[in-house]
């Protein structure tokens, strides 16, 4: 080798190890610049605190965010000034009880390097909007669903400014999230369609009501049990609800065996399934579903806690008033089981938001020709199980072969109605008439009922939907007749009545109102 050789070899050397050198630098460079940002972050609110935001009048409201450790934070809101120090990246104030207001108000929130000013914040009431596709249905239109009856008109005459929406972006998660993805949105023709349509009306009719600003947090996603809304906490220590973790270790466990066999079995399942809407065709008969590969547990929306951890979770302790609740369809084959977990969904979610007993008011299910009425007397139970709750019926607004009906109105008019009396204290009748009692007297059932709202009315006719049965449990079709707050119910074939029911099918053809317009739940006297 030669002193060139040697020398070109001394100088590759000579520049790997200054490459070497430098990179090494710039590495500590980039970790030291990285530690400086992470000991200099920018102070940031919750993402639920945007422009646009309402807040809740009349409690406390917390506010919080994200900052480096022992980094001071300041809030400035309504002529109140809050201070504290950020702790293993977070901070929080509460804001002191505040009224109502509707004149746009601007938030700042200082840290020791930035300053973010937050506009055009209300002080009103804040309702939370969650469950399935029924509370999900947007008032504008969606491809695969019938147009909402009147949605263009009322989009069109949707201006206003002073309700809002917050609409909380779909999240599936193991473990419980601190952020949701999302802001506020003003009500206007351009916003409207966006809102949940059950929400929207139910807020429209609150703010012409109550006359102050109303903000609606949309945490809602169709298909989905109420289960997946619950804390993994709640259904562990809840033995009635041990089953439902027990499915779930079984699907885990067994993922992967059911994913192989549908794997090989797909080709004959496609087939058949060609074969069958083929068939379904020729005799003008609804094509069936297409098979469809089984679902990881692990990255399903239903799955128990998925969508408390990565949507609810996040929003908790936002300030509000209460929660508007329609969901109870895809819990309809596990109704018996669903008299225990909605209630402890219910009692679930107080606890953790802290605000004591505030406001649950649900839908009951609407009339569908796949929704067993069991589903529906699971949600009556409800009522008995859990206070300051309200069941809104819709009996009268149901589609037989839609379980989405296209009339949301109404459904929104009738949680109002309950938000009034149970949140605000009004004096009127927000409930159709319940099943409290029968009394069976000779050939008689003497049926007797609250929420009859001053009487009972029997509407478009003789009263439909009721049924009566002897000792043998046999229910045949029944007369009914209104006697003051009573339904007298007989039939000529059972001679010694033993128990009566009251719309006790899929889809129910019922007349029997009180006289505040409002429709009586279906029930059963004897429920097993």
């Amino acid at each position: 080798m030669g002193f060139g050789d040697v020398q070109d070899k001394k100088n590759t050397v000579s520049l790997f190890l200054v490459k070497k050198t430098f990179m090494n630098k710039l590495v500590s460079i980039i970790t030291l610049v990285g530690i400086t940002t992470t000991l200099r972050a920018e102070v940031r609110p919750n993402p639920l605190f945007t422009d646009n935001a309402v807040l809740q009048r009349g409690i406390a409201v917390p506010v919080w965010g994200t900052a480096s450790d022992g980094e001071k934070v300041t809030v400035e809101f309504s002529g109140q000034k809050l201070s504290t120090t950020a702790a293993k990246g977070f901070w929080n104030v509460h804001l002191k009880a505040m009224e109502a207001s509707t004149n746009p108000s601007t938030m700042t929130i200082t840290g020791a390097t930035n300053r973010l000013t937050l506009t055009n914040l209300l002080v009103g009431e804040v309702w939370i909007c969650s469950g399935q596709s029924n509370m999900e249905r947007q008032l504008g239109p969606r491809k695969g669903q019938k147009p909402l009856v009147n949605w263009e008109a009322e989009v069109a005459s949707a201006d206003h400014p002073l309700l809002r929406h917050f609409q909380v972006k779909q999240v599936i998660s193991t473990n419980p999230l601190s952020e949701v993805v999302g802001k506020w949105q003003v009500c206007t023709p351009q916003t409207a369609p966006n809102f949940t349509a059950v929400g929207y009306y139910f807020g429209r009719d609150l703010l012409k009501d109550l006359k102050v600003p109303v903000g609606l947090i949309n945490v809602s996603w169709g298909g989905t049990p109420a289960e997946t809304w619950t804390s993994h906490d709640m259904l562990a220590t809840n033995p009635v609800l041990a089953p439902i973790l027990t499915r779930l270790s079984n699907d885990v466990a067994t993922f992967h065996d059911r994913l192989s066999k549908y794997q090989s079995d797909e080709q004959r399942l496609k087939q058949e399934y060609t074969n069958a809407v083929a068939k379904a065709l020729s005799e003008s008969k609804p094509a069936p579903r297409p098979p469809v590969p089984p679902r990881d547990p692990m990255t399903s929306q239903n799955s128990p806690s998925m969508l408390f951890n990565g949507m609810l979770h996040p929003v908790i302790p936002y300030a509000m008033r209460g929660v508007i609740w329609y969901q109870g369809e895809s819990n309809n084959g596990r109704a018996r089981e669903y008299r225990d977990l909605f209630p402890a969904m219910i009692s679930d979610w107080r606890a953790l938001w802290g605000e004591g007993n505030f406001p649950f008011l649900y839908v009951q299910i609407a009339p569908f020709k796949g929704q067993s009425p069991e589903i529906r007397e699971a949600q009556f139970m409800t009522l008995a199980k859990t206070t300051n709750t309200a069941m809104t019926v819709i009996t009268d607004h149901g589609d037989a072969n839609d379980i989405h009906p296209a009339e949301k109105e109404p459904v929104g008019q009738r949680l109002e109605l309950a938000a009034r009396a149970l949140a605000y204290g009004e004096s009127l009748e927000y409930s159709g008439p319940l099943f409290s009692k029968v009394d069976f007297q000779g050939t008689n059932a003497v049926v007797m009922f609250t929420h009859v709202g001053g009487e009972l009315v029997a509407k478009d006719g003789l009263l439909r939907g009721f049924e009566v049965a002897g000792a043998d449990g046999k229910f045949v079709p029944a007369k009914a007749d209104i006697k003051g707050e009573n339904v007298i119910v007989s039939s000529p074939d059972v001679s010694v009545p033993a128990a009566v029911r009251y719309g006790w099918t899929n889809v129910p053809d019922v007349n029997l109102f009180n006289s505040a317009g409002l429709p009586a739940s279906p029930f059963r006297s004897n429920p097993d």
